[in-house]
């Protein structure tokens, strides 16, 4: 290991793990195992190329450095740049360390060149080995995740040769290794074998075989016996089958031999190698695992088993169904006797096999093959869960699926899951058969973390979607067994309401829909795209490292119908991936919905549409604003009960940020409306260019634009740094307005502000967007400093109103029927609705005004209650012959402010 590397290796692997140096730092040892959490942990101090828990028997956890600290081997060309001494020092150092050769084995073999991506605009340089003249392969060292699926180039064609290292003479071997790829290749030739890169496992190299038994007849040598070990994988295995029936139809000697797997990962041979299990004992399992994957019938694979490890009776998979073998021990004797009697000539190992194929019997005991991947469990909810893989004989796709406890543990309950899950899927097993077969895969069986929402994991600081995930700037799909290997994190969401899809092609991802929004929406449009920017980014914003707010602001859009907010909020779903969707609206749904709405997502908006109303008129409840207060700091907004008998409850944070969408403003205390970045929309400033713009922007295929969430979340450190640089430069801004007092809408506002320069690390921002957008929140924080301190548009209406009716008597009250000059005016809304009629006056409706009294701030509203009404018992004394009023009237209580009059 180069000292450097190793230094840096050390001194992580010591800060991480908690390792004692021992023996003069000749090992490490006492460290924390991350898989089992025992200080069980070493590595040798020399050589720190893989960490090993002690525990063989319960956790026997093993760690290669890369997959530790993955960054420490991906910039190869800036920790060892080439000089003029050694032009490829960067190759040297990928392939000693990257890789773990012996460079003087293997320096010569290759060069250090460079590849460059004109799609993407991106370098890096390479790894390249020659196949022939004009004929290469190299492999992307520089952090080759940039150029996505792509992580080796070839040039020229290779069908039907492979590669072989130029100290190899095939002609003078007696086995020979055919092999995926040329590391895998090199990887053997430093244990001894002889091996050669097909270069993939669908070239069958026919030409150079051929070429081979052309050289063999020249020298009068026999063949070498070709070992198909392509990697152990679906493609693999079934090309490696394919292979040895090709070339023993050709005349070769051959067999199969299999990388072992382990971990839930998969390992090639230059893995093995790097993990220092490559001696006589290991080649000799890989070879039985390739016998075991290339027997022609399951009796055969079931004699394979036997022989190495002699039990009577055992579970098998063969051509992807279930089979138990079952050893009847007397039969066996007695068929050994037997042959042994008329057959002399062979020896007691062949006796023995002929007599298990009579003795032994094989019976299928499903249809299918199910296999347990891995543990998974909700810590919050003490729900768990074993995810399954149950594959087909058939063309038909493997299904995934998950069992409980219960369902893995009886064989009715197992043959009920499986048949609702893979139709067709059989088992006729019994129970001790089943508790055979599951033991061995759910001994020491991975675990997978979970989370129960879609979004970004605070705890994991990881953004975990249905089919990609993004940790550190990078980009992970999702793996075979559909969960996310992030490092040394394994985790998954098991929430799928959300419907996300994400275009993980960057190539597509179009950018000129910026100017679209412009001209459709202006800089209002600028703004909203700035806090769906900020949304995407809200935990880190409330709760990071650095930044801390505490908090993350909602946004309202409000304003006439046919404004557009409905065509920009849907559009702004298709920068996250979400089509024809624009949010749910609370009043038609129960607490316990809004409250899984709200939990379900983590730094993505949660949209309330249409909560400012009731049904048709009807009295029905609107939504109650106030319910926001504690998502405006990431608290919980509803707690629940755990079902377990105990008295723990659940109250998931809130996770992500607001958005209110409907005609009218929220009516709400006024500790939601400092909340609240209000955006206005009316139809005043609609032209034909922008309703062309905003049906441009409909019509956008969220393909072409859900690029904007992962390029954004790319960018999570670039964002969140000028973030923290930005926004208190905006701060200081607001806090100086002449007309602004309060210090939320100041934060509230200047968080925005800082977005909408952050903008530009994902989109090519105009100068005048920007700008135009910065003064549009300078004026939305000024009207909004104005709009807490005022009444609700319909409430001054009301008032307006009665000071007008109450100004055109003198003498008495006409709508406040309180008594006496108590300071407080008392109105009847049916009264009040009465007397506007009469005089030709337009009351608000009533369902509104009841909505939004209760908010009154320039006459403060005290109480709803009974009240002796002076205006009738002044009516009942004026007209004593007509019918008499009631002398109390419900009424609406207000402080007088103002000095009208009562009775």
């Amino acid at each position: 290991m180069n000292p450097s590397l190793h230094t840096e290796v050390t001194s992580r692997l010591l800060r991480d793990y908690g390792f004692k140096q021992r023996r003069a730092g000749e090992k490490l040892e006492d460290g924390k195992c991350p898989a089992c959490g025992k200080k069980t942990l070493w590595a040798f101090g020399d050589k720190p190329w893989v960490v090993r828990c002690n525990r063989l028997n319960h956790c026997g956890a093993e760690y290669h450095i890369k997959d530790l600290y993955a960054d420490l081997f991906e910039s190869w060309s800036d920790r060892y740049q080439p000089t003029p001494e050694n032009p490829k020092a960067s190759a040297d150092a990928y392939m000693r360390d990257g890789r773990g050769f012996d460079l003087d084995k293997v320096r010569d073999w290759y060069t250090q060149e460079s590849y460059y991506s004109h799609e993407l605009k991106i370098g890096s340089a390479t790894v390249r080995f020659s196949l022939g003249v004009g004929v290469y392969w190299e492999r992307i060292i520089d952090q080759a995740h940039r150029f996505g699926s792509r992580k080796a180039n070839f040039h020229g064609s290779y069908g039907g040769t492979w590669w072989q290292p130029p100290t190899l003479n095939t002609a003078a071997v007696d086995e020979l290794w055919i092999v995926e790829g040329i590391f895998d290749a090199i990887a053997l030739q430093h244990h001894g074998i002889a091996a050669v890169a097909a270069l993939s496992c669908n070239n069958y190299p026919s030409k150079a075989l051929a070429a081979l038994q052309e050289q063999l007849a020249a020298l009068d040598r026999a063949k070498p016996t070709l070992v198909w070990a392509l990697d152990a994988d679906k493609a693999g295995t079934r090309y490696a089958k394919k292979w040895l029936t090709r070339c023993r139809d050709e005349g070769w000697t051959a067999c199969a031999a299999l990388p072992k797997q382990a971990g839930g990962k998969k390992r090639d041979w230059n893995d093995l190698h790097q993990l220092g299990v490559m001696d006589v004992a290991d080649i000799e399992e890989y070879r039985y695992l390739g016998d075991l994957m290339a027997a022609p019938s399951a009796a055969e694979k079931a004699r394979l088993i036997y022989r190495r490890g002699s039990a009577s009776q055992f579970a098998f998979d063969f051509e992807s169904k279930l089979y138990w073998f079952k050893l009847d021990i007397e039969a066996l004797n007695r068929e050994a006797h037997a042959i042994r009697e008329a057959h002399e000539d062979m020896t007691e190992a062949e006796i023995r096999d002929e007599a298990m194929l009579k003795a032994g019997v094989v019976v299928n005991i499903a249809t299918c093959l199910p296999t347990a991947l891995y543990y998974q469990a909700n810590a919050l909810t003490d729900e768990s869960w074993y995810y399954f893989r149950v594959e087909f004989p058939h063309d038909t796709a493997p299904i995934k699926n998950t069992f409980t406890s219960s369902q893995v543990s009886s064989a009715g309950e197992f043959k009920k899951r499986l048949l609702a899950i893979a139709p067709g899927a059989f088992y006729t097993g019994t129970n001790g058969q089943l508790d055979a077969y599951l033991k061995d895969q759910m001994h020491r069986i991975k675990s997978v973390q979970t989370i129960n929402f879609v979004g970004y994991s605070k705890e994991h600081e990881c953004y975990v979607f249905p089919d990609v995930a993004v940790k550190a700037g990078k980009l992970y799909a999702l793996n075979e067994e559909d969960f996310f290997d992030v490092g040394r994190l394994s985790i998954k969401t098991i929430s799928g309401s959300t419907g996300l899809s994400l275009n993980t092609d960057f190539k597509e991802f179009r950018k000129e829909w910026l100017e679209l929004l412009w001209r459709a929406f202006g800089a209002k449009g600028i703004v909203a795209l700035a806090f769906w920017l900020g949304s995407l980014f809200a935990e880190q914003i409330r709760h990071g490292s650095g930044i801390k707010h505490k908090s993350f602001p909602f946004l309202e859009l409000v304003g006439e119908p046919g404004a557009g907010k409905t065509t920009l909020i849907e559009f702004l779903w298709k920068l996250c991936g979400r089509r024809d969707y624009e949010g749910f609206d609370p009043s038609k749904a129960s607490l316990s919905a809004r409250a899984r709405n709200f939990a379900q997502v983590a730094n993505l908006p949660v949209v309330l549409i249409e909560g400012d109303r009731g049904e048709n008129g009807a009295k029905v409840k609107g939504f109650d604003w106030n319910e926001l207060k504690t998502a405006y700091n990431g608290r919980s907004t509803r707690a629940t009960g755990v079902k377990n008998g105990g008295n723990e409850t659940y109250e998931p944070p809130f996770r992500g940020a607001v958005v209110i969408s409907q005609n009218a403003e929220v009516n709400a205390d006024e500790a939601v409306l400092q909340r609240i970045v209000h955006l206005y929309f009316d139809r005043s400033g609609q032209s034909p260019d922008s309703v062309a713009a905003a049906k441009a922007l409909e019509q956008m295929p969220e393909e072409d634009v859900s690029g904007f969430l992962l390029a954004a979340i790319l960018k999570e450190q670039d964002i969140l740094e000028s973030f923290a640089e930005r926004m208190p430069v905006y701060q200081d801004h607001l806090a100086k307005h002449p007309d602004v007092k309060h210090p939320r809408l100041v934060k509230n506002h200047a968080q925005i502000m800082a977005m909408v320069d952050c903008l530009g690390h994902v989109l090519p921002l105009p100068k005048d967007y920007r700008d135009a957008a910065v003064r549009q929140l300078t004026t939305m924080t000024v009207e909004r400093q104005q709009a807490i301190g005022a009444d609700h548009p319909m409430v001054q209406e009301f008032w307006e109103l009665y000071d007008h009716i109450e100004s055109a008597e003198e003498d008495h009250a006409v709508l406040n029927h309180a008594r006496g000059d108590g300071g407080t005016i008392a109105i009847s809304l049916r009264h009040f609705e009465q007397v506007a009629n009469d005089r030709r006056l337009n009351l608000p409706p009533l369902t509104d005004l009841k909505r939004v009294l209760r908010t009154s701030r320039h006459r403060k509203f005290m109480e709803l209650r009974v009240v002796n009404s002076a205006i009738n018992a002044r009516h009942n004394a004026d007209y004593p012959h007509a019918p008499k009023r009631p002398t109390t009237v419900k009424c609406w209580v207000f402080e007088d402010r103002s000095g009208n009059k009562g009775a």
